[in-house]
């Protein structure tokens, strides 16, 4: 990445460090969330680009008055050395060496902390005032955010319009939907559920919204007992005059500003349930001292959604359809414009065809955005996990280079995530060992039959074993949730090393997406969407939602096994059957091309 495109922030850290003398501090986290701890947030709430630089999705900062560090995953160990002043930050492993043990560790005796409650959740706020209390420390929310303050040109809150999702695409009504989290409410013993979650809410009472970008659901905030009363703490400038089409009887409305207060007013006597990771862990503090007491749970709301109903999943096979119908439209238009144009100086950037794969998707009128920043990455940039190109680092796509393509997009009938890798003519052995290696490993996690009681980090291993085998591996997880028509990275359920509690049952939609990235060099990535599937034996299988070629020129045939080989040419068949009627003749021409048996 070119680090002339690094701001100057300078200014912005001098201006932290004189607040930090203002009000008595020592120190002030600076995390990527918002109010609402999601992955994306409104330009408005990007606190830790603005002070920092960095535009990854997920990081903290710490920031002291003579020193500072951040702390990103292994998505971004490449990204963050290239956006961030490292004079300035100390670069630490988001997980590996995370936040509470750097206090911990490198805190002096008597130095306060500052944080703003309403930014982190309650896990975060009790491990990291547990470290600080334990280096001599202070740990100390603040009233009023201290980026904030120092932000002069700071964007204004998002207010994108709300529309009502109606049940022909939801599958379920609010009414239903409240009953069975209101059991669900009554069988943990608690009162109240206190939910900060925008997809959460925007699933519950049947909504969807624009206030961030590939996230289809408004900001807001939610108070719900276990006898159906309900607030809805929303900002009323985003709802229509007209209120017909939504299913909010008996929900009453407030406006956000007001949740510690409502909150404080509910408490009393009662037990309300608070999701430890992602919810304030303001409204933690303001239950106590309301009167009340907390349960640190996973949100019911969370539990419900992640089990797709019948809809949900027609809705999801439904958009693949439309989307495998953009990806192939793509990949023919790739092909014949990449190579010609290499070869006459005018070749193919990142940006163009990242705007090529939405103007396919925007061909289908049920398309509504894309799901996440397209990943368009040639060479090189493809080593970085999440790459977003811009004019300054555009590069192009050139012949004998390695492309890789990570791109979903929003349907209204649900939200699609699939990543491909190609390139431009012949590659090296390396990488055909390397591509083949990541695409045994697809084929042995997608083709899985395991028990009921299965939990996602006992079969992480199938999909790198391959890679292990070559002394390769990948530093993210196998895959993740997926929401409908919702957030494209859906928690709880997730594949990845670390230990994930959540049983793996039919109805549930993720991602299996094994990769390998040689800094400076490559990087390599297959994804498909699948749906978790009953196959009544008492055992559970992955049934593949994308329906997007895979590249066979890029894998060393010779290393597949028979069975291997069998999968792949079922898949085309599969690809080509559901998607072929959909394309264009020269498109179709493509797609037949790229799916003939490669033979078992």
């Amino acid at each position: 990445m070119d680090t002339r495109a690094r701001p100057d922030i300078s200014g912005r850290i001098g201006a932290l460090r004189r607040k930090l003398e203002e009000t008595g501090l020592d120190g002030y986290v600076v995390p990527r969330f918002d109010e609402h701890q999601g992955e994306y947030c409104a330009p408005h709430d990007n606190r830790l680009a603005f002070v920092t630089g960095f535009t990854g999705s997920a990081g903290v900062a710490i920031v002291m008055r003579d020193r500072a560090a951040i702390f990103v995953d292994g998505r971004y160990q490449v990204q963050v050395r290239d956006e961030v002043d490292l004079e300035t930050f100390a670069i630490e492993h988001f997980y590996d060496a995370p936040l509470k043990a750097w206090l911990r560790t490198n805190l002096r005796k008597g130095e306060r902390v500052g944080f703003n409650a309403m930014l982190l959740p309650s896990t975060w706020d009790a491990d990291c005032g547990r470290a600080v209390e334990g280096a001599g420390g202070v740990w100390a929310p603040v009233e009023e955010d201290l980026v904030d303050a120092i932000w002069t040109d700071q964007p204004e809150k998002p207010l994108g319009k709300i529309m009502a999702f109606p049940v022909t695409y939801s599958g379920e009504s609010v009414a239903d939907k409240k009953r069975r989290i209101a059991a669900m409410l009554a069988e943990q013993g608690v009162d109240l559920l206190i939910e900060a979650q925008p997809d959460n809410i925007a699933w519950f009472l049947n909504v969807r919204g624009r206030d961030v970008a590939f996230n289809p659901m408004p900001q807001s905030f939610l108070i719900f007992d276990r006898y159906g009363k309900m607030v809805w703490l929303v900002d009323h400038r985003k709802l229509p005059n007209d209120l017909s089409d939504f299913e909010l009887d008996d929900v009453s409305m407030a406006e956000p500003g007001q949740l510690l207060e409502r909150v404080r007013s509910m408490a009393a006597g009662r037990a309300a349930l608070i999701d430890p990771g992602f919810a304030p862990s303001a409204t933690a503090r303001a239950t106590r001292a309301g009167g009340g007491t907390v349960q640190l749970a996973r949100s019911p709301i969370t539990l419900a959604k992640m089990h797709k109903n019948a809809t949900e999943l027609a809705g999801f096979r439904d958009c693949h359809r439309l989307d495998g119908a953009a990806w192939v439209r793509f990949f023919a238009w790739l092909e014949r414009n990449a190579a010609e144009r290499d070869s006459s100086g005018r070749p193919v950037s990142e940006l163009e065809a990242e705007e090529r794969i939405l103007a396919y998707r925007q061909m289908d009128e049920s398309f509504v955005e894309p799901s996440f920043r397209s990943i368009s990455a040639a060479d090189g940039h493809a080593a970085m996990c999440h790459y977003a190109a811009t004019s300054a680092t555009s590069a192009p796509i050139k012949r004998g280079g390695v492309y890789l393509l990570d791109s979903g997009g929003q349907y209204l009938t649900g939200t699609t995530d699939a990543t491909r890798t190609t390139a431009i003519g012949p590659v090296s052995d390396e990488i055909r060992r390397a591509y083949t290696a990541v695409l045994k490993g697809l084929i042995s996690m997608i083709t899985l039959k395991f028990p009921r009681g299965t939990y996602g980090h006992q079969l992480d291993a199938f999909a790198r074993r391959s890679l292990w085998d070559l002394g390769l591996d990948y530093d993210h997880g196998t895959g993740h949730g997926v929401g409908h028509f919702l957030s494209v990275h859906e928690q709880p359920q997730r594949f990845d090393r670390r230990v994930n509690e959540i049983e793996l049952t039919p109805g549930m939609v993720t991602t299996i997406e094994p990769g390998y990235y040689k800094a400076g060099a490559y990087g390599i990535r297959i994804e498909n969407q699948v749906e978790v599937v009953d196959d009544g034996d008492g055992f559970l299988s992955f049934h593949s939602l994308t329906l997007v070629p895979i590249d066979m020129r890029l894998a060393g045939l010779d290393l597949l096994t028979p069975a291997e080989r069998q999968w792949i040419d079922a898949y085309h068949r599969r690809v080509a059957q559901e998607v072929g009627e959909l394309l264009d003749n020269e498109s179709l021409a493509w797609l037949a091309e790229r799916t003939v048996p490669i033979g078992g």
